[in-house]
């Protein structure tokens, strides 16, 4: 059956689009066919991360609006054959999407794909509802700071009460789990961010993952390549198992791949159930 995942936070620059491109990439690698949809329209930069602008001739928007058919827009990966990209419009504006267009063009996919992986853009408005309305369970990306952590909280509301599944009135309710970027071990224990313990206090939703502050991910976002595709890099090791643990393995937890594995991140391990 197949799954709709958003990728979602109400804060612009905690790693969004960088997190649906490896998530996508490690989704795919596990033989699952999968596609990513960049809901930022306006911007569009999942293209450029995952190495494909240049091959940008139809888009989201063109198959909305009766344009382009799907098979015109979708991107095929050169890298991984299970995986497609669906760019976006540079050109138009969020009131380009509409609620009708987005069910037409996600039940379409369902038909193809086991995971359709949508990029929503930052914030709480048109282009972010419309991402998350549709789908079956969410990935929240938060930074370990104050701002981000208040706003990925915001976004837990509106995944609970303005999503289809929280609209049937039955109990139904968006599968929410979180995906802590850019976190420092040694900073969290100096006081300098937040612990990982803080952030899950206040969110109260299972962790998916810990992705290690690295500068592997700038590099490869630069390279137009999905950072899980560089399985020695501690990021993309990370995001690498954060995919396992989304398709239901059981995956140890911990902040920085390839170190000690036992102490203070074991006792995380009761939260991710």
């Amino acid at each position: 059956m197949s799954k709709v995942i958003v990728v979602t936070s109400g804060k612009g620059g905690v790693g969004k689009t960088t997190s649906s491109a490896a998530i996508g990439a490690g989704l795919a690698m596990r033989g699952h066919k999968t596609v990513v949809i960049d809901f930022d329209v306006g911007l569009r930069n999942l293209d450029m991360i995952m190495g494909c602008e240049r091959r940008v001739v139809f888009d989201f928007i063109n198959v909305i609006q009766g344009d382009a058919k799907l098979k015109q827009a979708l991107i095929k990966d050169r890298r991984l054959e299970n995986l497609f990209i669906l760019p976006t419009s540079q050109t138009r504006d969020k009131d380009a999407l509409t609620k009708e267009g987005v069910k037409a063009v996600l039940d379409e996919l369902r038909e193809e794909f086991d995971y359709i992986v949508c990029d929503s853009p930052a914030g709480i408005e048109r282009g972010a509802h419309l991402a998350m309305y549709y789908a079956d369970e969410a990935v929240v990306v938060t930074n370990p700071e104050v701002s981000s952590v208040r706003d990925s909280d915001r976004v837990l509301g509106l995944l609970n009460s303005k999503t289809a599944l929280a609209e049937k009135g039955d109990g139904s309710a968006v599968k929410a789990q979180l995906l802590l970027t850019r976190f420092d071990q040694n900073r969290s224990a100096n006081g300098e961010m937040m612990s990982v313990d803080d952030v899950l206090e206040i969110l109260a939703i299972p962790l998916l993952g810990i992705i290690p502050e690295s500068t592997s991910v700038l590099k490869a976002s630069n390279e137009g390549t999905p950072v899980s595709l560089d399985e020695k890099s501690p990021a993309g090791k990370a995001y690498l198992d954060a995919v396992g643990r989304l398709v239901g393995e059981q995956i140890e937890m911990r902040a920085n791949p390839g170190e000690q594995r036992r102490g203070f991140f074991q006792r995380l391990l009761g939260r991710t159930a």
